[in-house]
């Protein structure tokens, strides 16, 4: 079984294994290479459903890391984060649409759709990598900061 504090890791390899799999399945769809395409997006959608069970199992189990950060890097952490819980919010139903149009032939359709769907999904998936960084690596909470009683992940 997972424990708690292994889920944020985790979900950061998966957010940056789903970044290099958009790349590569976009190429694929520039190229023209449909089969390679399908079959990218398939293992893209498992990674990001994988990453989407285990963020979910990890906010209502409690999870949430502190945010360590002290002055003018607030002010660029926290937007960072802002703009990226609201593409993960915009990309949610997007995702699908995208993938049902595809599945239904309704490449016209989907090609509209992926053309905001993509740049979300992967701006979703490079920010999520990049605040994982700041909050678990670079700044994470300490001293005071555990005193909140915040389940901080790995203490």
């Amino acid at each position: 079984m997972i424990e708690l504090t292994t889920i944020p890791h985790i979900n950061a390899v998966l957010n940056g294994v789903t970044v290099l799999l958009l790349l590569v399945a976009r190429g694929y769809a520039k190229s023209g290479n449909t089969e390679a395409h399908k079959k990218t997006m398939l293992v893209t959608l498992i990674v990001s459903s994988m990453f989407l069970a285990l963020y979910v199992t990890y906010h209502f189990g409690g999870g949430f890391a502190k945010f360590g950060g002290e002055g003018l890097i607030r002010w660029i952490y926290f937007p960072i984060l802002i703009v990226h819980v609201i593409g993960a919010v915009v990309i949610l139903p997007l995702v699908p649409t995208a993938v049902f149009h595809a599945i239904k032939g309704n490449l016209d359709k989907h090609r509209s759709i992926v053309k905001w769907t993509w740049p979300i999904w992967f701006f979703v998936a490079t920010s999520g990598v990049v605040v994982y960084v700041m909050a678990f690596h670079i700044f994470p909470c300490s001293g005071a900061c555990l005193a909140t009683g915040i389940n901080v992940p790995g203490r």
